[in-house]
């Protein structure tokens, strides 16, 4: 008979420890939360080894009392919660109170914190989850921990680590994650001593965006704001320019964390239907504030998953507020001709020039605070701007204004954009859209430079708006060129007709006005249980598509009549299919299968690349173009039309040398 053993401590806590410290990753995403609910406004974070060898985080929080130095340490001790009522409306980041204790419990720790009340800090060494030492020293506000030699007594947790450039990584994305969670709180990360990135604190998601994904990414962002029935989305949405082949960039929060959801990424996904091209998924960065009776995130140890009440009505509201979002949006991608070569030259010339500023140390109050002054001059220079813009005369065709001030010139340039230039090594200098510079002897002033539509633009395919088309003529027996104001407009004629032939099979649909074909003899399928309840809730919109279903005895059906247009198209597998995605709550709306079949047809049907269409058949083509709700993509997510403005051109013809 097999003896029970009481465990000890130091057992207990290694096994503990397994639960919550996975990798360096986990420790780094631990002392960052405790920082962030510390009230930190500026966080360091430096790993040498992958952070297998050092930890170190910094902080400008509040801090730990001397007198709870040694409680922080012990497992199941927090001070974000005092009871099980609690957890039904957590605020915090991090809860259990396992944290410290488990790191403690596999590395060794070096933790000195000092309060705002106290003239000296606390220095507390643990290893193991033994103390060592424990003295007074002198310490600026906030705290910092240093973690050293991971699972150093666990050597296999440690053997089954990766490489340290691989665990670098996972702390690497972990960052960036928590840096995009908090917009208010200036991170810097160092990797074996040099800094990776570094962002301002200053509130702005979409310049964080910047340093870490680049200019690209970031000029094809749409800001998105959503508030009803209790739920707030604030964030960023991706044009289906820069959509991506995995899931890794649907980048999303609740109340402030972090987490991976099932239900939302599907919400997000199907918002953004009519964009997606198959296998492709779209790139957003969206903050969720729900009210924390409707969400428990108590799931999983490491609170990556939640669950939310009301899934279903919560993931309706998610995608209509996506998808109108979107539907507002000018989605006509716009091409240069201007190689990255050239572009980049430009580049390195506008920020030559420029003054390297710093991201503020966690301890730096006085820095944070002139950083916030100079975004209070940046945005004084920009309402200077904007006055003068309201006086000043008639722009040369170069787009700019000379004023006189005195006996020197002074040239306003103006440069319009949806994203802020912030050079690579101008961090925290917040510069507006508009610069002035000292031109008094330079006569030869740039074009003003296109830029991307903004979201409430006047869009180009509308009623409005195709007056003032001019239809030249096709090209390649497969693109339509028309010349609109300073665009040059190319349409694909099969993406147009196709999205103009889906349209009309889905308002088909819709309407039930889909006719039926009777098959002899009928296909017999047998249901399980569950597939037996989905169908019998579901048996309405079945005889909408265009199905005659009728018992043939036991779990067996028989299906004696497929839909007229996808006849031909394996009704078996077909009618398989939508029954499993309807068994899936989360649908909602048209199944996807059945847009696919919708979606196939629609391209048989349309008229083909490298076929002549008559100049009629193009104007009718582009004006049932415009009245339908996405007329920018066809049903496979590909554009119909793009655009090429008169400057690229003028610039490719040297008309422009700057």
């Amino acid at each position: 008979m097999a003896l029970i053993n009481i465990l000890d401590h130091q057992t207990i806590d290694k096994i503990a420890a397994g639960e919550v410290v996975e990798r360096p990753s986990s420790v780094v995403k631990e002392l960052v939360e405790n920082a962030i609910d510390a009230g930190a406004s500026a966080v360091t974070v430096e790993i040498k080894d992958g952070g297998t060898t050092l930890i170190r985080v910094t902080d400008n929080g509040g801090g730990i009392e001397k007198s709870q130095i040694h409680n922080a340490f012990l497992r199941h001790a927090t001070s974000k919660i005092a009871s099980a009522d609690d957890l039904t409306k957590l605020v915090s980041l991090g809860f259990r109170g396992e944290a410290l204790a488990s790191i403690a419990a596999v590395s060794m720790v070096e933790l000195i914190s000092k309060i705002p009340q106290e003239l000296t800090g606390i220095r507390y060494v643990i290893e193991g989850g033994m103390e060592k030492e424990q003295e007074e020293i002198g310490a600026p506000e906030g705290t910092t921990v240093l973690v050293r030699n991971l699972f150093y007594n666990t050597p296999p947790r440690r053997k089954f680590l990766k490489q340290p450039q691989t665990e670098g990584s996972y702390v690497a994305d972990l960052m960036e994650h928590l840096a995009m969670s908090n917009p208010d709180i200036s991170f810097k990360f160092i990797i074996n001593g040099q800094t990776r990135f570094y962002t301002a604190g200053n509130h702005e998601l979409q310049e964080i965006i910047y340093r870490i994904y680049g200019k690209e990414i970031a000029e094809q962002l749409v800001p998105f704001h959503y508030e009803d029935k209790g739920i707030i989305i604030d964030g960023l949405l991706g044009k289906p320019v820069i959509n991506r082949s995995n899931r890794n960039y649907e980048i999303f929060y609740v109340n402030g964390r972090y987490i991976k959801s099932t239900l939302i990424s599907k919400a997000i996904e199907e918002g953004y239907r009519e964009y997606l091209m198959q296998h492709k998924f779209p790139f957003c960065v969206l903050h969720f504030t729900i009210d924390t009776d409707r969400i428990d995130v108590n799931v999983h140890p490491t609170k990556m998953e939640i669950r939310i009440a009301d899934g279903p009505a919560f993931y309706d509201t998610v995608m209509c507020a996506i998808h109108e979002a979107l539907h507002e949006t000018e989605m006509i991608p716009q091409v240069s001709l201007v190689n990255k070569k050239e572009e980049q030259g430009e580049k390195s010339n506008r920020t030559a020039e420029k003054a390297k500023v710093s991201a503020p140390e966690p301890f730096e109050k006085r820095r944070i605070a002139e950083t916030a002054s100079r975004s209070s001059k940046s945005d004084a220079i920009a309402r200077i701007y904007q006055k003068n813009q309201s006086n000043r005369s008639q722009p040369d065709t170069d787009g700019q204004n000379s004023q006189k001030t005195g006996t020197q010139e002074v040239t306003i340039a103006y440069r319009p954009t949806n994203l802020r230039k912030i050079s690579e090594q101008d961090s925290l200098r917040e510069t507006t859209d508009y610069h002035i510079e000292d031109r008094s002897a330079a006569k030869e002033i740039p074009t003003q430079k296109p830029v991307q539509m903004e979201l409430f633009d006047d869009k180009i395919l509308s009623e409005q708006a195709r007056v003032h088309f001019e239809i030249i003529g096709q090209l390649f027996d497969t693109y339509w060129l028309i010349a609109y104001e300073d665009k040059l407009l190319i349409v694909d004629q099969h993406a147009a007709h196709e999205k103009v032939k889906y349209e009309r099979f889905m308002k088909r649909f819709r309407a039930h006005d889909i006719a039926s074909q009777t098959i002899n003899p009928p296909i017999v399928v047998t249901m399980s249980g569950k597939e037996r309840e989905c169908y019998l809730r579901h048996a309405e919109d079945f005889e909408a598509l265009g199905f005659v279903v009728e018992e043939f005895g036991g779990n067996d059906y028989a299906i004696r009549g497929v839909p007229l247009d996808l006849y031909g198209y394996e009704e078996k597998e077909f009618f398989r299919e939508i029954l499993d995605e309807l068994a899936d709550e989360s649908v909602t709306g048209t199944p996807e299968s059945i847009r696919i079949r919708i979606a196939t047809m629609a391209c048989k049907a349309a008229v083909k690349g490298n076929m002549h269409m008559s100049r009629e058949e193009a104007e009718q083509l582009i004006d049932e173009l415009l009245t339908l709700d996405n007329p920018y993509h066809c049903p496979h997510g590909r554009p119909t039309i793009i655009s090429m403005t008169k400057y690229e051109l003028e610039k490719k013809f040297k008309r422009i040398v700057t």
